[in-house]
């Protein structure tokens, strides 16, 4: 089974908490146990893992994106957001949660963030669900 998000961004770089969704997810599809694997499919937008407990993690890191990986730092391709392409790379497009007794296995403070790096658009995010 496989789900599909549509996700609004309003930023050109933002992370939303889609951990909730994720759960959702898990329970209609009435996985006990097994594997969540979430992907994003697009290239200028990524998935991670992070503390979901203080908005100003989120801020941070995003503030140091945009100072590892500049905006317009003299990259040939003609769109414009070789930045957004650069950063997905690096955070990478994939996750994979185990779960156990209906429950993803996700530490205290851990969230699902999927990253915006070149909105504000219209994504998708896809959830697998398999079991085992």
């Amino acid at each position: 089974m496989i789900f599909d998000h549509k996700i609004t961004t309003h930023k050109r770089q933002e992370m939303l908490d889609i951990t909730q969704i994720v759960a959702d997810d898990i329970a209609s599809g009435k996985l006990v146990n097994g594997l969540c694997v979430i992907f994003i499919t697009h290239t200028t937008a990524a998935v991670t893992i992070n503390e979901n407990a203080d908005p100003d993690v989120t801020r941070d890191m995003l503030k140091k994106f945009r100072q590892l990986v500049p905006e317009g730092d003299g990259y040939r391709h003609l769109e414009g957001n070789s930045d957004a392409h650069i950063l997905s790379t690096l955070i990478g497009c994939s996750l994979s949660i185990p779960v156990v007794n209906g429950q993803m296995v996700l530490g205290t403070w851990q969230g699902i963030y999927f990253v915006e790096l070149d909105g504000p658009r219209q994504r998708h995010c896809k959830v697998k669900l398999l079991k085992g």
